[in-house]
């Protein structure tokens, strides 16, 4: 099975592994050489994820994955939260997320400017729109978007404290 392959697997696992744990999956990545693989596995759910739940994925999945040998070397098996500042995988990322505050990198510079900060404020179709702090809304094709995270609202997590 080829790179693609064993990473569509180990997705299919994985969603199987965290629906059955009452988690979402959020992302899978397979890192590492050929003879050392890092398998990430990356789940959240509604109140945040615990060890608890980590490890019931973790149990779920190397059971299926030894079982199948799926990976044919030596793997080391991470599940983990995606984290306060997360990145954001997907177009479904994006709308799930509208009216935060991220951080969003393009793939080519628009008028100078490749990184963009300020409140995700629509998503329609492919179309991404931010209110950028420095130009004010800018609006992108997702195809366009290289890397993009959730930030953490600091003027938001302090105010009335």
């Amino acid at each position: 099975m080829d790179k693609a392959g064993i990473t569509e697997r180990v997705k299919e696992i994985a969603g199987k592994a965290a629906t059955e744990s009452g988690a979402d999956l959020v992302h899978v990545e397979i890192a590492g050489t050929k003879r050392d693989a890092v398998v990430r596995v990356f789940i959240d759910k509604e109140g945040g994820v615990t060890l608890d739940d980590c490890s019931r994925v973790s149990r779920a999945m190397e059971l299926v994955l030894d079982e199948e040998d799926v990976i044919p070397s030596r793997y080391v098996l991470e599940i983990s939260s995606p984290g306060i500042e997360r990145e954001l995988y997907s177009l479904g990322d994006f709308e799930k997320f509208s009216g935060q505050l991220i951080k969003l990198k393009l793939k080519e510079a628009v008028e100078g400017q490749k990184t963009f900060v300020g409140a995700l404020l629509n998503v329609d179709g492919s179309k991404i729109t931010v209110d950028d702090r420095m130009r004010g809304p800018v609006t992108f094709e997702y195809s366009d978007v290289d890397k993009a995270n959730l930030k953490i609202d600091l003027s938001k997590e302090f105010k009335g404290r």
